[in-house]
């Protein structure tokens, strides 16, 4: 025999199966529903920052969202949408999303490794070697400027008075001071001059880089304590992350045709 259900019966079926779809919208406003999924996208934002999960948190997500609905609908009501230059913004907008989903998903499936980050560690902390230096420098345009300068240096006059005609807008008006640096912090021709002086001497010829000449006095040298492993290596993964990053970016750049 058919069994036919009451009206009763097709009620809370009904009923029933509507729940999981209403538990999907977080609020609705102006009959416009805003699904749970946005909520918990800003949500997981907030707690990324440091904010803990509680029901305060929950309930300001949800009157920022409120707002946003709010405001979104009179935008709409006044034609804004319409507009190219919104349009751009918003397709703009869509593909910044996009893009850090991609880079996202492409760090997590090409992982840095622990033997990669120590093997970087390494390779940076013998670069820096065992020492740092205290500097100052005077910066010129041309040579005889700075042969100038070494000989006015000679006779007694103070390498901070000088350093005001320096082209260097960084050090010029602390007398030329550069504060304590690893070698490996300047471009090769200076930091090889540099660790040759003796404390409180100076450069008996002008040092030729790409910015100019210099003249520079070693103020004094200190042994170099490079950071331990464990209090670098989550920027060296981060860095090599980005490295790795920017090589697939440069990768799939060269391959695309762009007309």
């Amino acid at each position: 025999m058919k069994i036919i259900p009451s009206r009763l019966a097709l009620s809370l079926l009904a009923a029933t199966i509507a729940i999981p779809a209403f538990a999907q919208n977080v609020v609705t406003v102006n009959g416009t529903a805003i699904p749970q999924a946005r909520a918990d996208v800003m949500i997981s934002e907030q707690k990324s920052q440091g904010a803990p999960d509680s029901e305060q948190l929950r309930n300001a997500v949800k009157e920022e969202l409120v707002r946003r609905e709010v405001l979104s609908q009179e935008a709409r009501k006044k034609g804004f949408e319409k507009s190219a230059a919104v349009q751009a913004q918003v397709e703009l907008a869509r593909q910044a999303v996009l893009i850090r989903a991609y880079l996202q998903d492409f760090v997590k499936s090409h992982p840095v490794t622990d033997g990669e980050v120590k093997s970087e560690y390494d390779k940076i902390k013998s670069q820096l070697g065992d020492k740092e230096y205290k500097a100052r420098h005077i910066l010129v345009e041309k040579e005889d400027e700075a042969k100038a300068i070494i000989a006015k240096l000679e006779k007694g006059e103070k390498f901070e008075e000088l350093a005001k005609q320096s082209k260097d807008p960084g050090s010029k008006d602390k007398g030329g001071d550069l504060g304590w640096a690893n070698p490996a912090s300047f471009v090769k021709p200076f930091s090889e001059a540099l660790t040759k002086l003796e404390k409180g001497k100076i450069t008996t010829t002008p040092v030729k880089t790409d910015f100019g000449y210099h003249v520079i006095k070693l103020e004094d040298s200190r042994a170099l304590k490079a950071p331990g492993f464990d209090e670098v290596k989550g920027q060296i993964k981060q860095r090599l992350e980005q490295q790795r990053v920017e090589r697939h970016i440069a990768e799939l750049r060269s391959k695309a045709t762009v007309k």
